[in-house]
């Protein structure tokens, strides 16, 4: 079976959480989709790296900002544990509780920025956008070493 990967990241998503995000280091956009993700990330005044390259073989950036293959989650949070590279992900509530992320240990490091409501991501086939009847689970930012005024911060707006 193959996994479907291609989930974008709407313009919504990165700007609910902008004022978090630092303006002054160089993000990667480490996994550039069809590249709206890293456009949305400029227009909010980020300086970002996107660039058609193997994750787990090269390092961009000084923090990583994305929203990763969920399929491949264990692998990408190892690689950003190798490189103590610090991270704004945005991954499904269930990480916090699975094996994998437990055995990695994040914490004390970790924070979170739980969204007001579900992010409605955009499902691509082929480069086409498909219509979905929209995401049926909850995801947080899950931020490492971003220094937040709080270890969890609940979006108002």
């Amino acid at each position: 079976m193959v996994k479907h990967d291609d989930y974008m990241t709407p313009y919504t998503a990165w700007a609910d959480v902008c004022e978090y995000l630092p303006k002054d280091r160089k993000a990667w956009e480490a996994f550039q989709g069809d590249g709206t993700s890293a456009t949305f990330l400029r227009q909010l005044g980020l300086d970002v790296i996107c660039e058609d390259v193997d994750f787990f073989e090269t390092s961009l950036g000084e923090w990583v900002c994305t929203n990763p293959p969920f399929s491949k989650l264990a692998k990408v949070l190892e690689r950003l544990r190798e490189l103590e590279q610090p991270f704004v992900m945005i991954m499904p509530c269930y990480v916090l509780t699975t094996q994998y992320f437990q055995r990695l240990g994040f914490q004390p490091d970790l924070q979170l920025i739980v969204p007001r409501k579900r992010i409605q991501f955009k499902k691509i086939v082929d480069g086409v956008e498909v219509p979905t009847p929209g995401c049926s689970f909850d995801c947080l930012y899950y931020c490492w070493k971003m220094k937040l005024p709080e270890d969890i911060v609940f979006l108002q707006k």
